[in-house]
This record gives structure tokens, C-alpha cells and sequence, in this order.
């Protein structure tokens, strides 16, 4: 048996469907723990690393939403394993998750997905607004999207994404 690696893919609602649908999603970036993560995070444990790389996709939740302005105001985090072979490394740079998926990923390699409940709507539709001026270094803006970092996302089972699209 292969290798696999949990990684974590930001999507919207409408990727869930379109994953539901197609039993597949194309995913040009995820997050996963690198080694480049690893060195950063030298007394991190194993737990502390995926809720960084965790994070780091609901983030990337948030500029989907600013690209999708018809898509819910709903982060939405994809767990999936994938063999080893299957992710690629991005820029390495120091503390990065960053790794891109070599195919679309499957609904069977789908472990849990995470998306935001009716509570954290309003804070996420505001933070996906600012959330590119956040990236460059805006400390008003970070504080925007720190709000929504506050709301955890909601865990369901892969059998419940029929409920969610």
C-alpha cells in the first residue's frame, strides 16, 4: 500500500457539488504538512501541523468566495487522502503548506469536509471582502478576517454532502 498524505483543500459550496456530481474535484492548491512546514514549526507536534495547514485552507476558502461572489458565505475545507505520488510540492519556501494535487481528487479519497455554520455567515461574507488586503499586511483587514477565523468550521461525514449543496 502507498503512501498517502491528509491534505486540505479550500472549495465553496458549488464545489461541493460539483464534487458530489462528478465524483471528482480539480484542485490547483491545497495545504497539507510539508517538510518545509515541519522545519518552520520545529516544536510543533504532528496535531499542531495539520490545524496550521487546516487553517491556511480556510483561508484560502475566503479568496474563493471573493472570486465567487454568487457562491454562500461559507468557508468550506475538503480532508482527503491521496497517495503520496499524487501531491506535488509547491514553492518550499520556509513554513509553507502549500502542495498541488497531480489529478483530480476523488469522492472516494474524501475523509471528512468542514464547512461553516449559519452563525459565521455574516463575519465570513465580510472577511472574504478583505481578505486579499489582509494577505499584503493590512492589520485592520486581518482583524476582519481574524473574525471569521474565530468560527470554527463544522465537521460532516462524506456521506452527508448531499445535505450541504
Amino acid at each position: 500500500m502507498a503512501d498517502h498524505i491528509r491534505v486540505y483543500l479550500p472549495a465553496t459550496v458549488p464545489s461541493l457539488a460539483v464534487l458530489r456530481e462528478q465524483g471528482e474535484l480539480v484542485a490547483p492548491v491545497a495545504h497539507a504538512v510539508t517538510p518545509a512546514l515541519r522545519e518552520w514549526y520545529v516544536e510543533g507536534d504532528e496535531e499542531e501541523l495539520e490545524y496550521v495547514a487546516f487553517t491556511r485552507a480556510a483561508q484560502d476558502a475566503l479568496r474563493l468566495l471573493r472570486r465567487d461572489p454568487t457562491a454562500p458565505r461559507r468557508r468550506v475545507v475538503i480532508s482527503a487522502d491521496l497517495p503520496s505520488e499524487a501531491v506535488g510540492r509547491t514553492d518550499g519556501e520556509l513554513g509553507s503548506s502549500s502542495v498541488r494535487p497531480l489529478a483530480p481528487v476523488t469522492l472516494r479519497q474524501v475523509a471528512a469536509v468542514h464547512v461553516d455554520g449559519p452563525a459565521a455567515v455574516e463575519d465570513v461574507a465580510v472577511a472574504a471582502e478583505v481578505v486579499e488586503q489582509a494577505i499584503a499586511g493590512d492589520p485592520d483587514a486581518q482583524f476582519t478576517v481574524d473574525g471569521a477565523e474565530d468560527h470554527e468550521l463544522e465537521w460532516y461525514d462524506v456521506s452527508e454532502i448531499e445535505t450541504l449543496t
